[in-house]
């Protein structure tokens, strides 16, 4: 049995030339993003610094989400629809995950604000342990904002509902308006905390530090960067807006709109995180440019 949406799919030959666009762009985010990770684990220097432990689980997050993109994406093409249990271990992963951002750069925010305003205090409460400790927490509340809604589908949904198929996306499987209305509340809440932890560290880091103080210059710009990328987290929140707008205004040109306003949303937000550290940072920059070109003269990089 099937409990499938009416979806509308493209031609074979356009559904390709999309695919190939989406999984070429992804890769070379993941390719990019894993290149930082294996910069961070290779160097103690990075291991050892909770604002690197935040910033490289953030750009996980961000390789995790792009792979299950990916994957759902190409499924959809190729299958069009997925077992319905197979549907919610994906769904597993990328909700969290995607929840998980904005909740990473609030502690970041902290975390710049703890240096910045208490720098003697920052060891102490910045240490290795606490950081980690912190991100187990946010997968916590990401965790605890979706798990009971599949806890209430198992409750609810008859045992052959789970072997049925169906177009793999949230509002397919959890079709109770109240958990709609749930996590609708519940990502509202995030953001709304999260925003006010950065106007806080933000306007904080202003007035405390000193205005020429070099340090306290990047802790403010970096804050902003946090924020900017907050702003792309909430673009999911206008994206059935778009879609319908500019969908009266070019009806013949519904799929196309999905795909391009998909990519802006979901993919190219991705490229911010690789920016705040990976580039922006000098540290980091130093060490990645290090194993760059070691790589590209055959010189192993595991003895950088």
């Amino acid at each position: 049995m099937n409990y499938t949406a009416t979806v509308i799919r493209d031609p074979l030959s356009v559904a390709i030339i999309k695919n190939v666009i989406t999984v070429v762009l992804s890769l070379a985010i993941i390719y990019l993003n894993a290149t930082l990770v294996h910069t961070f684990r290779k160097h103690q220097v990075f291991n050892t610094n909770s604002r690197y432990i935040l910033y490289i689980h953030l750009v996980i997050n961000d390789i995790i989400m792009l792979a299950l993109l990916i994957l759902l994406q190409v499924l959809s093409y190729i299958l069009f629809t997925l077992n319905v249990s197979f549907c919610i271990i994906l769904l597993t992963f990328a909700i969290p995950s995607n929840l998980n951002n904005p909740l990473t750069l609030a502690a970041m925010a902290l975390e710049c604000y703890l240096a910045i305003c208490f720098p003697l205090r920052h060891p102490q409460i910045c240490t290795v342990r606490k950081t980690y400790i912190v991100i187990a927490v946010i997968w916590f509340l990401s965790l605890l904002t979706f798990l009971p809604d599949v806890f209430i589908v198992m409750a609810t949904r008859p045992a052959e509902y789970f072997h049925s198929r169906i177009f793999c996306l949230w509002s397919n499987i959890f079709t109770s308006p109240i958990l709609a209305e749930k996590k609708y509340v519940s990502e509202i809440v995030f953001l709304v905390i999260v925003w006010l932890i950065l106007f806080y560290t933000y306007f904080r880091i202003l007035f405390t530090a000193k205005a020429a103080s070099e340090n306290a210059k990047k802790a403010r710009n970096t804050v902003l960067l946090h924020g900017f990328q907050l702003l792309l987290c909430m673009l999911k929140y206008v994206y059935n807006i778009t879609i319908a707008g500019l969908s009266s205004l070019f009806p013949n040109d519904i799929l196309t709109i999905r795909y391009v306003i998909s990519i802006l949303i979901q993919v190219m937000p991705r490229l911010i995180s690789p920016m705040v550290y990976g580039i922006r940072d000098k540290m980091f920059r130093e060490y990645l440019k290090r194993y760059l070109l070691l790589t590209n003269t055959n010189v192993n990089p595991e003895k950088i």
